[in-house]
C-alpha cells in the first residue's frame, strides 16, 4: 500500500526534520494538526552538531549529544493548555547570574541526566516527552555528536576564490564567506533506528525552514538517513526560508535555497515546495521554473508572521501544511 493509498483511509504520519527554532515553527504547526485529526502520527528528526553555548559546554564535558536542539523540539511540541505551557517555560529557561551555571538551560541539564541515567538517548527523550505530554516523538539524527565541516569561497582576501574547510556548527552559521559544500564529521554516522523506521511508516517528510546549511541539508548527509527518505513513498514537503541568513546564505533567492538542496542529495524526489507569497518576491519565476524542471509542485501562501519578522505564522503554515496533506491545493 501506497502512501497516498495509507491516507486515504486515516489521519497521517509525518516527520519533520531540522533543528533550531526552523523546526520548532515546524513542529508547533504540525501540533495543531494532530488537535486537529489531519496527522496522527508526529516525529522529529533533529540535528546533533551544535558545539556553541551550554549544548556544546555539556557535549564537550560529558560526550554526549548536544541536547539543545532536541529540547527545543520537545518544547515546540508541548500542547498549549496550563501543563503543557508551563514545562514549555520550565524546559527552555535559561540560568542567569554569574557562576558556572549561567548560560545554562534546564531542558539540557534534564535530558542529559536522563541519559545518564539510562544509559539510551532515545529511551531519555520518550521519557521527557511523556513528562510533557508532548504530542509527537523526538529522536536525534544520529547517535553520536557530529560535526560539521563547509567549504568556504572568499574568506582569503589573497585569492577570494580558494575554497577554506570551516569545522563547527557555530563557526559555519557565521562565517563571513559563501558556503559551497558541507560534509559531516565522522561522514557516516550510526543513524538513529527509530528514525529510520519513522520515515518508513511515514506519509509525508517535511524538510525545513531553518538554516539550511546547519539545520536541514545535514540530514541529507547522512547516508542512511538520505537513503531512507528516497527509499521511502513518503511525499516530501520542502518549506523555504523567508529571508535570507546572515552567515548561511546570504544573497540567497528562494530558488537558491531549492538547488544547493539538490546539490547535497540530486536523488530527493521533492513533492511540494511550500514559498511565502511575499517573502518569493522577484525571485518567484526562478523558483516556479526550477520546481516545475524538478517534477514537484509549487505551494505559495501566507505563511509569515504579520509583524513584518522573517518568522513562520505557526497558524497559517498549519493551515497550508493541511492543504497539502488533504489535497486541496494540489
Amino acid at each position: 500500500m501506497t502512501a497516498a493509498d495509507r491516507a486515504l483511509e486515516r489521519a497521517q504520519a509525518v516527520v519533520a526534520f531540522g533543528g533550531g527554532h526552523g523546526l520548532a515553527a515546524t513542529l508547533t504547526a504540525l501540533r495543531l494538526l494532530v488537535d486537529d485529526l489531519v496527522v496522527d502520527d508526529l516525529t522529529a528528526v533533529v540535528t546533533v552538531a551544535d558545539n556553541g553555548g551550554s549544548s556544546g559546554r555539556l557535549r564537550s564535558e560529558f560526550g554526549v549529544l548536544p541536547p539543545g536542539d532536541l529540547r527545543m523540539a520537545l518544547a515546540a511540541l508541548c500542547s498549549p493548555d496550563r501543563w503543557g505551557d508551563t514545562w514549555a517555560h520550565v524546559l527552555q529557561h535559561r540560568f542567569a547570574g554569574q557562576g558556572e551555571m549561567r548560560g545554562h538551560v534546564i531542558g539540557n541539564l534534564l535530558i542529559v541526566g536522563l541519559w545518564e541515567q539510562l544509559g539510551d538517548p532515545v529511551a531519555a527523550l520518550d521519557w521527557v516527552g511523556r513528562l510533557l505530554g508532548t504530542s509527537g516523538r523526538v529522536l536525534p539524527m544520529a547517535l553520536t555528536p557530529l560535526d560539521i565541516t563547509a567549504e568556504v569561497r572568499g574568506l582569503d582576501p589573497t585569492d577570494p576564490e580558494r575554497l577554506t574547510v570551516v569545522r563547527g556548527q557555530v563557526e559555519v552559521a557565521t562565517t563571513d564567506g559563501v558556503i559551497t559544500a558541507i560534509a559531516l564529521d565522522p561522514p557516516d554516522p550510526t543513524p538513529c533506528p527509530e528514525a529510520i523506521a519513522a520515515v518508513r511508516a511515514a506519509d509525508w517528510v517535511v524538510l525545513g525552514p531553518g538554516s539550511w546549511f546547519t539545520s536541514v541539508i545535514p540530514h541529507l548527509v547522512v547516508p542512511a538517513l538520505r537513503e531512507s527518505i528516497v527509499a521511502s513513498d513518503a511525499r516530501v514537503v520542502v518549506t523555504l526560508n523567508l529571508d535570507e541568513q546572515a552567515g548561511e546564505t546570504v544573497g540567497f533567492e528562494a530558488a537558491d535555497h531549492l538547488a544547493v538542496l539538490a546539490e547535497h542529495a540530486p536523488d530527493l524526489r521533492v513533492h511540494t515546495v511550500l514559498a511565502d507569497e511575499r517573502h518569493a518576491g522577484e525571485g518567484l519565476a526562478d523558483l516556479e521554473h526550477l520546481v516545475r524542471a524538478s517534477g514537484a509542485g509549487l505551494v505559495v501562501a501566507d505563511i509569515a508572521c504579520d509583524d513584518g519578522s522573517a518568522r513562520h505564522d505557526p497558524a497559517k503554515l498549519a493551515a497550508a501544511y493541511a492543504r497539502i496533506m488533504t489535497g486541496t491545493d494540489r
